[in-house]
């Protein structure tokens, strides 16, 4: 399936009978195809799927974030027939009742046949005399002896050992499937970019509150709880996290928020991920609050040059190996080697998941490089510390490959570093508590308090 040229559109999220917008009916059907296309061209003879987002890539079911982590639910898709849903209590039966592309009865009495019910272990909760191992095998086992494919390689995404093990106990042969989910999962369809689109836009507007909020005396924690606010009412499925790093935390970078308070002259930068029809984000922005010191705009620079050496390189038929060459080496910031650096200067493929294909790592992109196509979606981000030895910066932009070469889809300002916190101040003697703009934010304002 070749990737249909298209303007980059930030939809709303309504339907409406004037403007074409995000299809979901295309969106589905054009994914099954991309893993069928994919599925054909290996040497398996069906996947199984306990990953929620290859789940709802392959079946377009969904029942809940509180589900992700507990392996319960499970998919099947054959070569030459449709997929299957496995699905606990009244899910299975919603299922039935709505998402009529799971029917595939032909007006036969009976539930349809693509959604059923069915449970696994339950990251082994369950008793494991209890026999759900055996019986998710038997399941799978059955529908691969009814299509004559039960000698052929099952690959599977993630499983649990006892689920493993009852596998093979049925004959069959258990591989690897993980790479043919994320191999059709590597180009976007329009949709899909659409949706992503939407789900950074929405980021656009936290980080708005966020630098509207953020001042000393506010707290990590504290900041997270605006961004998550502010998706929550925009209508995000789910916010996955908001890193909130600030001051002496920000090098070496933890990657977790903690309570502490951000005070004058603080760098703070944040990493805000959540979900939009099931569509990721990763967006990392940077900011000084109250000033900003010559160490942390330079820092800044830095970072920000090595971003956009990095975007100037995207475009159909680059690889990540000509990316990753453009980044530091990890001992020129500070790290023993490319493992002790790993995700600090970094690139991803974003989509139902974070961090799917293409990866973009000295690590491992120089060696096993991947070549950038049309309708790819990822993310870069590179950081930098500050010769001050505890501040930091950090910058994540999202990109869409397009045919001469990308487009950006993180719009938050990020070309210079901006300065937070400083709500008021005096103009002819008077107080005037406007925003600043831009432009004054960006003043130098000599190198802080510290």
């Amino acid at each position: 399936m070749g990737v249909v040229a298209m303007a980059i559109h930030t939809f709303g999220p309504n339907a409406v009978d004037w403007e074409e917008r995000v299809d979901l009916d295309r969106l589905r059907r054009q994914r099954l195809a991309r893993l069928n296309e994919t599925l054909n061209r290996s040497e398996l003879g069906a996947v199984l799927s306990f990953d929620f987002a290859n789940i709802r890539y392959m079946t377009a079911t969904h029942i809940g974030t509180w589900a992700m982590d507990k392996l319960i639910r499970f998919a099947l898709l054959v070569r030459g027939a449709e997929p299957v849903v496995w699905d606990f209590g009244s899910a299975a039966r919603h299922h039935q009742l709505y998402n009529p592309w799971l029917d595939y009865s032909d007006g036969k009495e009976g539930p349809p046949t693509g959604a059923r019910a069915g449970i696994s272990t339950l990251r082994g909760a369950f008793h494991p005399d209890a026999g759900i191992a055996e019986d998710v095998a038997a399941k799978i086992a059955t529908e691969l002896r009814a299509h004559g494919l039960a000698g052929e390689p099952l690959g599977i995404d993630v499983a649990e050992m006892p689920v493993l093990t009852a596998l093979r106990a049925e004959g069959l042969d258990v591989v690897d499937g993980q790479q043919v989910f994320l191999e059709a999962r590597r180009l976007k369809t329009p949709d899909e970019i659409s949706l992503l689109t939407q789900a950074c836009a929405m980021v656009d507007a936290a980080y708005e509150e966020l630098y509207g909020h953020l001042r000393p005396g506010v707290r990590e924690n504290e900041c997270v709880g605006v961004v998550s606010k502010v998706l929550y009412d925009l209508g995000s499925e789910y916010v996955e996290g908001v890193n909130a790093i600030s001051g002496e935390r920000c090098s070496p970078h933890p990657h977790v928020y903690s309570d502490r308070l951000i005070r004058p002259g603080d760098p703070a930068f944040f990493d805000i991920l959540h979900s939009h029809l099931g569509y990721r984000t990763c967006y990392y922005r940077t900011f000084a609050v109250g000033s900003a010191s010559r160490a942390q705009r330079d820092a800044y620079v830095r970072c920000r040059e090595y971003m956009d050496q990095a975007i100037a390189l995207v475009r159909p038929g680059a690889t990540t190996a000509d990316i990753v060459q453009v980044w530091p080496r990890a001992e020129e910031f500070g790290f023993a080697d490319e493992t002790a650096a790993f995700a600090l200067q970094y690139g991803h493929g974003v989509g139902l998941s974070i961090w799917e294909k293409p990866i973009f790592s000295r690590l491992v992109s120089l060696d096993h490089p991947e070549v950038l196509e049309e309708g790819m979606v990822f993310a870069l981000e590179t950081y930098w510390p500050a010769a001050d030895g505890w501040s930091a910066a950090r910058i994540e932009e999202e990109l869409v490959v397009t045919a001469d070469g990308c487009e950006v889809i993180t719009k938050f300002p990020a070309e210079e570093l901006l300065v937070a916190g400083r709500k008021y101040w005096t103009v002819g003697g008077e107080l005037n508590t406007r925003r600043e703009s831009q432009s004054h934010l960006n003043t130098p304002h000599g190198d802080g308090p510290r």
